[in-house]
């Protein structure tokens, strides 16, 4: 690997003002950007990495950069910035502009993940352990690390960044970053330690300093390297092929809820767990009617239903009242079909335990009833069966009997059988899908709509 060099916002500051006209250009438009509709009024840097030499045919910057909004404290990004005098055509896409001014003069600047050479270096990096500047890299012993594994990006990314190595491994860049732990690597390596072989064991993985007034000087977790699933299917789009050609999902349903109570399992091991009372749920109701209040003054569809919605979680808070109480671990946070990947073999994993990534790292690590991860699938069984046309609400009902009653073959206990606590989360999640919809997929709307009204009818819990 090249020599480095770190840099930093106070001893360079041309390079972050040469590069500031182009991103506020390109960084809103990139899937993974979570200040959309806000413009962004500046940048700063929490740290820069030269990789490779930027003033030779190909340059390397690793930046962790804060995109300043209106009334928010701005996210941080992680960006690999590659320099070339010209892109060559097969690198069109990766264009974020030409630089005029600063140390960057006369150069072009892309994003490096859609060019070979840049992905390679990344992967000697975490390879080798290597410690560059402000960035180190760490690694599973027990694993092997080719070197000369071709590098190819996936596409299709929402929140995060891909490079595939060899149909060997995968490699997710996490673009939106927080100092701290990240569930991303902290779950899938507690997982590991209890030889749970429902998730890719990480093999290597990336830390980013944070500097002065970054979060107290904890490290961001910037990328995780994963063996890579070979010819597996995503959950997502198997369901919705099989829903095309007619075909039953039930059976994979009740695998797939099988696997989710086998992680579940494994986290309750590993991990601390803790019970929730009164004085725990109190707050989570809160938090799920305040929610609720807030989407109902966003999207006037949903004001009717609101009366009836409130009714699921006080009836969780009523029951707190009488003193039951429920038991708490660490979850995935965020699962859907597409958080899913079938083997070849018939093999159900679960991928991408970050959480989601809009809510408080300090939240996503918090101990959470198992029924959260549990509401979620079945909203997810719910949209792949309106995707279809015309839409199968049967199909639906019969995947999520099944996926509880093959989760409770492992876990022992079915989570219909806490209706109260089941209702409260698959709302709470309903209307979180209705103001997405609203705001990014008006045509979806329908979708979570109609499990507003069905969660609304009098006779449910």
């Amino acid at each position: 690997m090249a020599a480095t060099v770190t840099l930093s916002g106070r001893t360079d500051p041309g390079l972050l003002a040469s590069l500031d006209p182009l991103l506020r250009e390109w960084l809103p438009r990139q899937r993974w950007f979570a200040g959309k509709g806000r413009p962004v009024t500046g940048f700063s840097l929490v740290a820069a990495t030269e990789l490779l030499p930027a003033h030779t045919r190909l340059g390397l910057y690793h930046l962790l950069v804060r995109a300043h909004q209106p009334a928010t404290p701005g996210d941080c990004y992680q960006l690999l910035i590659g320099t070339r005098e010209a892109l060559p055509p097969r690198l069109a896409p990766a264009l974020i502009g030409h630089v005029t001014q600063g140390p960057l003069a006369g150069r072009t600047v892309f994003d490096a993940l859609y060019d070979t050479r840049p992905a390679e270096v990344l992967l000697e990096a975490l390879r080798t352990g290597a410690r560059i500047g402000g960035l180190r890299c760490e690694r599973d012993p027990g694993q092997e690390i080719r070197s000369g594994l071709v590098p190819r990006r996936l596409t299709g990314e929402q929140s995060n960044s891909s490079v595939v190595y060899g149909d060997t491994f995968i490699l997710k860049l996490l673009r939106r970053v927080v100092p701290g732990v990240n569930p991303d690597l902290e779950l899938p390596l507690a997982l590991a330690r209890e030889g749970c072989p429902r998730v890719p064991a990480p093999t290597a993985w990336m830390y980013g300093d944070a500097g002065e007034g970054e979060g107290e000087g904890d490290a961001y977790v910037l990328a995780v390297l994963q063996p890579y699933v070979q010819g597996a299917a995503d959950g997502w789009e198997l369901a919705l092929r099989e829903l095309a050609k007619g075909e039953d999902f039930a059976a994979e349903a009740r695998a797939l809820g099988r696997a989710t109570a086998e992680v579940h399992g494994a986290l309750a091991r590993a991990l601390p767990t803790a019970t929730l009372g009164q004085a725990q749920i109190r707050p989570m109701v809160d938090g799920m009617t305040g929610r609720l209040d807030a989407a109902a003054q966003a999207v006037p569809a949903l004001r009717p239903y609101a009366p009836a919605l409130r009714t699921a979680f006080t009836a969780l808070a009523d029951l707190a009242a009488e003193g039951h109480t429920w038991t708490a671990q660490r979850v995935h946070g965020d699962l859907h079909l597409g958080q899913c990947l079938r083997s070849p073999g018939g093999q159900w994993s679960l991928i991408d335990f970050e959480g989601e990534p809009a809510r408080p790292l300090a939240e996503r690590r918090m101990p959470q009833p198992t029924v959260r991860d549990v509401a979620g699938m079945l909203r997810s069984f719910d949209y792949a069966a309106h995707s279809a046309d015309p839409p199968a609400p049967a199909w639906a009902h019969a995947c999520r009997a099944a996926y509880c009653s093959g989760y409770a073959e492992v876990a022992g206990v079915d989570p219909r059988t806490d209706p109260v606590l089941l209702r409260a989360h698959e709302t709470d999640k309903a209307v979180y899908e209705v103001v997405y919809e609203a705001r990014h997929r008006p045509d979806w709307l329908p979708v979570p709509l109609s499990a507003i009204h069905r969660l609304a009818a009098p006779d449910l819990p």
